[in-house]
């Protein structure tokens, strides 16, 4: 497992504030003691607040800081007085998780966050005991769809590749995306790879076929989470995000038959039974990368499907929808909504249960996982994400960007990148 020894975290961000007529320019940054990003729990943590103006240390000023469990149970918020452009203020926490700072002056902020003991978050809540028979139902439901596939051509962006518009039936919505096959491969020669997409509503990637020209040839797949035809003008996908899936992410989510993501998962099996139908795949090697929603469909797939050999998931969504049944902030797409005393909505609790990552995590028998993590995300915070990374009981490392929010640095996407193809070297050896 790659990961630095626990000791210190380090995070840093800055904005800066522009009037809108002429005056001097305020920019805040926060920076722990340690740079290497972990503490222990009980540890205490030193926030050092530095203050520009015009490029110059702030000679003197107000600073407003509010700590919290990472965006949850904030405490009081602490005025601070700027010294020569530096302010300092300490805190720390008793149980593993991540201590996240705000500095605000004015429409200046920055943010900084200490990791605790993260590698020793456990699940909120226990998978539920009809797990496995909820799922193998509409793997069920799927497998009476025949697995009917139309393959268009279309120009390829790699000369190396074969490239095609494909449509899959499935339950409900098709599959729909763009297919690469490495010219001139053999039968049973390919690895595969499956590329899932973030949120949003957009058309498959094109340029995703381009993977098949990588390690000698593989197969590769990059499909559009919604089902939806590939290549139409930007204001055919902004009407439906603007009306139809405008609020996709929480749509039926008090009940496990309705959620939206169910037949979001059901494509992302259809997908890799298309994969693996293909006479080139060598019949061992499949890889699904992707990142935040993308990487909630990764962990999907890991769990779902054991044909699955390896998944990458970027600073993934969907981990540890229940976290507020111990106290901890859930990630994207904050599928259980909370009321003004932060009680959850017994419906939709239940229901997300059966779409955590952090559940998933538990069934997934791959031969290995990457992920990767931004300290300072406030999207699919670095709590949640976690969660699900210690539920996976498989070879596995972890990325950590400890001055990022929810992004993936070229850092982060190399992590990846590198992953993925070492295990496609692996998979090809005796």
């Amino acid at each position: 497992m790659m990961m630095k020894p626990l000791s210190a975290l380090f995070l840093l961000a800055a904005l800066s504030l522009q009037a809108q007529t002429p005056a001097p320019s305020l920019t805040l940054k926060a920076v722990t003691d340690h740079a290497d990003a972990l503490y222990h729990v009980g540890d205490t943590a030193t926030f050092t607040i530095e203050a520009m103006q015009d490029g110059k240390p702030l000679a003197e000023g107000k600073v407003v800081c509010v700590l919290s469990k990472d965006g949850v149970q904030p405490q009081p918020p602490q005025t601070l007085n700027v010294k020569d452009g530096k302010a300092t203020l300490v805190g720390k926490l008793d149980e593993p998780g991540f201590l996240q700072l705000r500095v605000t002056s004015g429409k200046a902020s920055a943010m900084a966050a200490a990791g605790y003991d993260p590698l020793e978050l456990k699940p909120s809540m226990p998978v539920p005991e009809d797990f496995d028979a909820f799922w193998n139902a509409q793997k069920a439901e799927l497998a009476k769809v025949p697995m009917k596939s139309t393959l268009t051509p279309v120009t390829s962006p790699s000369k190396a590749v074969e490239a095609f518009d494909v449509q899959i039936d499935c339950v409900g919505k098709p599959v729909s995306g763009y297919f690469g096959r490495f010219k001139g491969a053999k039968p049973k020669s390919l690895p595969a790879i499956l590329h899932v997409h973030g949120a949003g509503v957009r058309s498959s990637n094109l340029g995703s076929v381009s993977w098949a020209a990588n390690e000698g040839g593989m197969l590769s797949l990059d499909i559009n989470a919604h089902g939806l035809p590939n290549g139409k003008p930007k204001e055919f996908y902004d009407a439906l995000a603007a009306g139809e899936l405008k609020d996709y992410r929480t749509a039926g989510n008090k009940d496990r038959e309705t959620v939206y993501f169910k037949g979001m998962f059901l494509r992302l099996l259809r997908a890799l039974d298309f994969l693996t139908a293909q006479p080139e795949w060598d019949g061992k090697t499949l890889i699904v990368y992707g990142a935040s929603q993308g990487g909630f469909q990764a962990f999907a797939a890991g769990g779902l499907d054991e044909r699955v050999t390896f998944f990458c998931a970027g600073v993934p969504a969907g981990c540890d929808h229940t976290g507020s049944q111990a106290n901890r902030i859930a990630g994207w797409p904050k599928l259980v909504p909370l009321d003004a005393e932060g009680k959850a909505d017994p419906a939709a609790l239940q229901a997300s249960r059966y779409f955590d990552n952090v559940n998933f995590a538990t069934r997934a028998q791959c031969r290995g996982a990457v992920v990767t993590v931004g300290f300072i995300d406030t999207t699919c915070p670095p709590t949640s994400v976690y969660a699900a990374y210690n539920a996976l009981t498989l070879p596995k490392a972890i990325h950590t960007d400890v001055l990022t929010g929810h992004t993936s640095t070229p850092a982060a996407s190399k992590f990846m990148q590198e992953a993925a193809f070492k295990h496609v070297r692996e998979m090809k050896k005796p």
